[in-house]
């Protein structure tokens, strides 16, 4: 089964349903795909009263047009130009999966796939209770009780402060923010946030809603020790190694781009991101790339790029044109957030021969060390061929090895074997 649309979007985060907005009030017929069951992607999860004014504004705005929403739908291949093949992957009402396959057509495709985190292995890392720092918060905003526990935050990057305000809110005793990058590096990035009095008001908010937890720079999680869950943490400092009690370990690298569908439908990527120009246009005939896809920058950039391409793609150019003028000052906020939080290489060295690397297939550090590649690293080892198809492991291996994951074939996610044969239920979609 098969329905069509003038612009399809994948993604429902910010990007993706200021794209939706955009083209849907130019007049054009437009679908908006997402593996969740509602929109927000992974920055607007939660109910509507937990969600920032901006959230709920451009929420409203989608609920007032004729988009097709395709909530808990899943791409997972191309059928073809113009096609896109999608699986529903739980039935919203009843809550369990059921495999419905259908062909989205398109004219024009936005692709907002967002990113995740970045994780490095350190031993330790695969106890349970040590989360990654977003998937901590998202767990959290689930129902995780988190009131009373100590909580050690740790890695790189803005999200950071972010998650440690955000479970200091809800109870949580944060033992320390414990950021990799130096302290040179994070001043030099705060002044320059004086171009962005708004990002700059909202690190002051986060810092104070932390509860002014210590925050260690040039700092990170050496192991993490434990018998049935993490118990302490081993933090190397400048010059010194502590240990540290605490009851969650909330770790990430930054992030990410999920690259696998733009990769799939032949993207050209620039320095681990989707290369476009200014009206968000990859490389791919019709194919338009908003969000953490281009460059990871914030959400008002995300919604920005949303609106220029969603523009685009319906076909009104000048507007989308005179939006794109405006982009320059984020484009120099992403290069500057990479700059700051750039990996330290010493970080290489955390894991152990016996630290496992690849956590679906239980691939140890020293059975990769000695390969050449990504694909040989595949053949030989089975890193990457698990479940999660080597999102966790492949961004890890990218920074140890300097391996380029790039060999991305269908279906991009697991599927059921009706769906990836090309046998869909007879009745697909339904509303």
């Amino acid at each position: 089964m098969s329905e069509s649309f003038d612009v399809l979007v994948v993604g429902a985060g910010p990007a993706g349903i200021a794209a939706a907005v955009h083209a849907a009030e130019a007049g054009v017929s437009v679908a908006l795909v997402d593996d969740n069951p509602a929109a927000g992607g992974q920055i607007w999860r939660g109910g509507a009263s937990a969600q920032p004014a901006a959230a709920r504004e451009w929420s409203a705005r989608l609920d007032a047009l004729p988009v097709r929403r395709l909530q808990a739908w899943r791409i997972f291949d191309s059928g073809g130009p113009g096609i896109l093949c999608a699986e529903q992957q739980t039935d919203c009402s009843a809550g369990h999966a059921l495999g419905k396959c259908v062909q989205l057509r398109y004219k024009s495709l936005i692709l907002a796939t967002g990113a995740r985190e970045r994780f490095l292995p350190f031993p330790g890392w695969t106890l349970p209770n040590v989360m990654g720092a977003g998937g901590i918060d998202a767990m959290v905003r689930s129902g995780l009780p988190i009131a009373g526990k100590r909580v050690v935050v740790a890695g790189t990057g803005p999200l950071l402060l972010a998650v440690a305000a955000h479970l200091a809110e809800c109870g949580a005793r944060i033992v320390a923010i414990c950021e990799q990058a130096p302290l040179r590096r994070l001043a030099s990035f705060a002044a320059q946030l004086a171009r962005h009095p708004e990002k700059l008001g909202q690190g002051f908010g986060m810092l104070l809603a932390s509860r002014r937890a210590r925050i260690h720079a040039n700092c990170w999680v050496l192991s993490a020790r434990g018998e049935n869950k993490v118990e302490s943490v081993i933090l190397r400092h400048p010059g010194r190694i502590s240990e540290v009690a605490t009851d969650y370990l909330a770790c990430g690298y930054h992030l990410v781009p999920n690259l696998e569908l733009p990769l799939l439908l032949g993207c050209r990527t620039e320095a681990g991101f989707v290369a476009v120009d200014g009206l968000q246009r990859s490389s791919a005939a019709n194919v338009f790339c908003a969000g953490e896809l281009t460059g990871i920058g914030g959400v008002e950039r995300a919604l920005l790029e949303g609106q220029i391409a969603g523009l685009a793609a319906a076909g009104r150019s000048r507007d989308a044109e005179t939006l794109s003028r405006t982009k320059q000052g984020s484009d120099r906020f992403v290069r500057s957030l990479a700059a700051a939080f750039a990996l330290d290489p010493k970080l290489r060295h955390l894991a152990s021969g016996r630290t496992i690397v690849c956590r679906c297939e239980d691939v140890r550090f020293a059975a990769l060390s000695g390969h050449t590649s990504w694909h040989d690293a595949k053949l030989q080892t089975r890193c990457g061929m698990g479940p999660c198809q080597g999102r966790i492991c492949g961004a890890a291996t990218e920074f140890l090895f300097g391996w380029q994951n790039d060999a991305v074939r269908p279906p991009i996610f697991p599927v059921s074997v009706s769906s990836f044969s090309g046998s869909p239920s007879d009745s697909a979609l339904h509303t």
